[in-house]
């Protein structure tokens, strides 16, 4: 039993040290959460939880790293590990209707990889950088309107009123209308 509590207490940090790793634990899930309340508020799949999980994961990964003493070579191969794994969780949000040329979710995807991209920075203690990046973020997916253009948006294959299904002119049109209405 001594052996099992000397196991155990050996990973235990200071106390110092300790509210270092919680301070950098909580920036990444409250920063990944401010990520995650515009989603969940706007009703998309990947919401507040997910955000803060994928934002505090990616924090951990990389404080993992450094409280082993890795070398910032090797911390980097960290990162850029959870950032290819991230991507693989972001595509598994983005869905393609084969029925119609339409691909939903890249937005969610990205904003998945850029909570963890802030998470990282809280990781390694950069809340500079951290709280920047999420009030970018939260601007972009709360103010910046979806730019969809007219070759983009899912085409129905009926005529349009200026000639054809997806013609540019149509762009000022207001997009695909059919001749029917």
């Amino acid at each position: 039993m001594d052996l099992v509590l000397a196991e155990l207490a050996q990973g235990w940090p200071d106390r110092e040290h300790a509210v270092a790793i919680l301070v950098r634990a909580l920036a990444a899930a409250v920063l990944g959460g401010v990520v995650g309340y515009e989603r969940a508020r706007t009703g998309k799949d990947a919401g507040l939880r997910t955000h803060m999980l994928v934002s505090l994961g990616a924090a951990l990964f990389v404080m993992a790293a450094i409280e082993v003493g890795a070398a910032p070579g090797d911390v980097s191969r960290v990162i850029q590990g959870v950032a290819a794994g991230v991507g693989f969780l972001g595509a598994g949000a983005i869905l393609k209707l084969s029925d119609r040329r339409e691909i939903r979710g890249l937005t969610t995807a990205a904003g998945i990889w850029m909570t963890a991209a802030i998470g990282i920075s809280a990781g390694l203690g950069r809340y500079g950088l951290a709280l920047i990046a999420a009030l970018l973020s939260l601007l972009v997916l709360a103010v910046v309107p979806p730019a969809r253009p007219d070759d983009e948006r899912p085409r129905s294959g009926k005529k349009t009123r200026s000639g054809g299904a997806g013609s540019g002119s149509n762009l000022l049109q207001g997009g695909n209308q059919s001749v029917d209405g």
